[in-house]
């Protein structure tokens, strides 16, 4: 995109759009920003366009290719012509932020904001980085005199600040991934935790709790009332839910598991009963596991469950009856790319081959991660005495036990490309 490094956003107010060819397809009305509840500089997702009939669109800034004084270019004359819809967690830059009253945090003192800068950032993302401010103190007949701020410098316009309803909140974070929104919601205070908690469905709970620091998940935990928080556990994978109940209390543990349903609590009883470092404490008792009868399209449907996580989906594991853990004989596992090379109709049990050394549930860690790196493995049985298949541990369980406790605290921006990725698929279907 060739356009100038720093664009004042009010200026951009009446200026025309116009596709490769020079032809005006309408006028700049306002820049749809998205605020962030960490205090980052908000993201600019598009301009509000105004074309015939005195109608207004949303334009992703991905096509925007360049902002001259006089004109805004873009990539194409191809538009969405869906009329523009603000949702929860969006503003209009012209409409809600200029004019606003907010405290210049060095000081203590009032200003209005009078304009807004956006810049693009490393990850080539429009954000508003400058606020231009007028003093509210006059002197004389002089207005109050106008100066520029970073985003961070005032209080008054980020999304906790102003008081953002829990519901609003949800929306905003609705389109996350479970870690994006756990990083979200640790910039928060207690008390909105707290909220969000409560206002999620089971699920999405259990997807975030997997995500989040032990000190927080323990907190939004507790919480809970028991029977809200065993149906939570319920919704965890196995051991996660070991892994969050092992930092409470014992007679906390024993009330909640007793809450559960006996075949949800069972497993977690028993991934309780390993080391937290041992192959038995890091496995999940719920890998995709099939008989001997099962067919080579029956696996290819299982490992298309998309909550699945690509280590886990990567193989099946071949035993005898019973299929639930612990199994009866293990035999072998297939692998994902012997299934794509097989016909649908050949038997898993075909293919299978048994793993060179299986592992049993008192391996340490160390050694399980040795066996994964020597035999280039994402996942790895494991199993008891009797060879019946316990669970599996994969390359995730091992790099979630091996980080550091304050691994998920990293700097935002040292992440930015791997996030965009997540952020342009969603401004791209924006409004329709």
């Amino acid at each position: 995109m060739s356009t100038a490094t720093r664009v004042f956003i009010a200026r951009l107010a009446g200026l025309g759009v116009f596709d490769p060819n020079g032809d005006q397809l309408g006028r700049v009305r306002d820049a749809v920003a998205t605020l962030r509840v960490n205090r980052q500089p908000p993201r600019i997702l598009g301009l509000v366009v105004e074309v015939q009939h005195r109608r207004r669109i949303f334009v992703p800034m991905g096509r925007v290719t360049r902002i001259e004084p006089d004109a805004v270019v873009l990539t194409t004359g191809s538009v969405n012509i869906k009329r523009f819809e603000q949702r929860p967690d969006e503003v209009l830059v012209l409409g809600e932020i200029l004019d606003r009253s907010v405290t210049r945090i060095e000081d203590g003192a009032r200003v209005v904001v009078v304009d807004a800068a956006m810049e693009q950032n490393r990850a080539r993302d429009w954000v508003i980085t400058r606020l231009a401010v007028r003093s509210t103190q006059r002197l004389g007949r002089r207005r109050g005199q106008i100066s520029q701020l970073d985003w961070n410098e005032v209080d008054g316009l980020s999304a906790v600040e102003n008081a953002q309803g829990t519901a609003s909140l949800l929306a905003l974070l609705s389109a996350l991934r479970p870690a994006d929104m756990a990083a979200q919601l640790q910039d928060m205070p207690e008390k909105r935790q707290q909220e969000i908690a409560e206002a999620l469905d089971d699920n999405r709970l259990a997807d975030l709790l997997e995500e989040l620091p032990d000190d927080d998940r323990v907190h939004i935990m507790r919480s809970l009332n028991d029977e809200r928080a065993a149906d939570v556990l319920e919704a965890m994978n196995d051991d996660d839910a070991a892994d969050l109940l092992r930092e409470l209390p014992a007679d906390e543990q024993e009330r909640l598991l007793e809450i559960m349903e006996p075949d949800e609590a069972a497993p977690v009883r028993r991934l309780m009963s390993y080391g937290d470092y041992s192959a038995g404490g890091m496995m999940t008792s719920e890998p995709v596991i099939l008989l001997p009868d099962a067919t080579v399209a029956e696996a290819l449907a299982l490992v298309r469950n998309p909550d699945l996580s690509p280590a886990l989906a990567a193989q099946v594991f071949v035993v005898r009856p019973p299929q639930a853990t612990p199994t009866g004989r293990y035999l072998g596992t297939a692998h994902l790319q012997r299934l794509l090379r097989e016909p649908p109709s050949a038997l898993v049990s075909g293919i299978a081959e048994k793993d060179p050394a299986a592992l049993s549930p008192d391996t340490p860690i160390a050694a399980v991660t040795r066996h994964l790196a020597t035999y280039n493995l994402v996942a790895v049985p494991v199993v008891d005495d009797n060879e019946r298949l316990l669970g599996a541990v994969s390359v995730d369980d091992v790099l979630d036990h091996l980080l550091p406790d304050d691994w998920r605290d990293v700097d935002a921006e040292s992440d930015a490309s791997p996030a965009r990725s997540h952020r342009t698929a969603r401004t791209d279907g924006h409004h329709g």
